[in-house]
């Protein structure tokens, strides 16, 4: 039996994001289109993964346990992410026009301004998670999950200005309003659910959903007004920035 491509998207997301046997392929473009829906909740499934390895690392002490914790996710996903931090911070860090930008973002070296923002990335993560202590399980969920909503929506907004011999994934960037509506059901639904045990409150689901909709908004603008558009990396670093937004706002609300 062969599910329907909003389905099989759900398959197509877990071995797009992660490094988990997935299997079902070959997948159509039609199921890769889909996959871009669920990518919050993958990432929701990722911060449970990583919860599991705070649980059991809390004994070492809150930044022990947050280090390894990052170093889960890291692993998890193969760096996916904080590669298209790099490759972005490289090519807006060091090209002085467009054409150059979207030269260097395919170039598989990392330089010096790719090198610096993934160190701030983990050292950020790290220390944010440390910081609210024994509160990162929660913030652990949500930076994950909703910091995965943002890259959909710049996807169906935005321009795709990777050119067709070089991109990777085509078919993903076929997304539109239906695949960001569905994407945004899941960090909702996680919000709600989160309030409704009295785990968050009414500030703290209002601070992250104001941030991750300004790190999007801030990113796409950056990234239509230097490239024209985005690609797969810059997606990437979208995600890096939200989650980063996501945990400095928690651990601002609950200093």
């Amino acid at each position: 039996m062969r599910y329907p491509p909003v389905l099989r998207g759900a398959r197509a997301a877990v071995a797009f994001l992660t490094r988990l046997p997935a299997g079902g392929f070959p997948y159509t473009p039609d199921d890769l289109r889909w996959a871009t829906a669920w990518f919050p909740l993958i990432g929701l499934g990722v911060g449970a993964l990583m919860l599991g390895g705070w649980l059991l690392a809390a004994p070492l002490g809150a930044g022990t346990a947050a280090a390894l914790v990052v170093a889960l996710g890291v692993l998890v996903t193969g760096a996916l992410h904080e590669d298209g931090l790099a490759d972005t911070a490289d090519a807006l860090g060091g090209a002085a026009d467009r054409e150059r930008a979207l030269e260097i973002l395919k170039d598989p070296r990392v330089g010096a301004f790719g090198t610096v923002a993934i160190v701030l990335s983990i050292l950020l993560r790290v220390t944010l998670l440390a910081t609210v202590g024994p509160l990162a399980p929660v913030a652990i969920l949500l930076g994950q999950c909703v910091s995965r909503a943002p890259p959909v929506w710049q996807l169906a907004i935005l321009p795709y200005v990777s050119l067709p011999a070089t991109a990777k994934s085509t078919a993903f960037t076929r997304a539109a309003g239906p695949q960001a509506a569905v994407a945004t059901l899941w960090p909702t639904a996680l919000l709600l659910a989160l309030l409704e045990v009295d785990v968050l409150e009414v500030a703290d689901a209002v601070g992250v959903v104001a941030v991750a909709l300004g790190a999007g908004a801030t990113t796409g603008a950056w990234f239509h007004r230097r490239l024209g558009g985005v690609t797969g990396d810059l997606l990437g670093a979208t995600q890096q920035v939200t989650e980063i937004a996501v945990l400095m706002t928690l651990a601002f609300l609950w200093r």
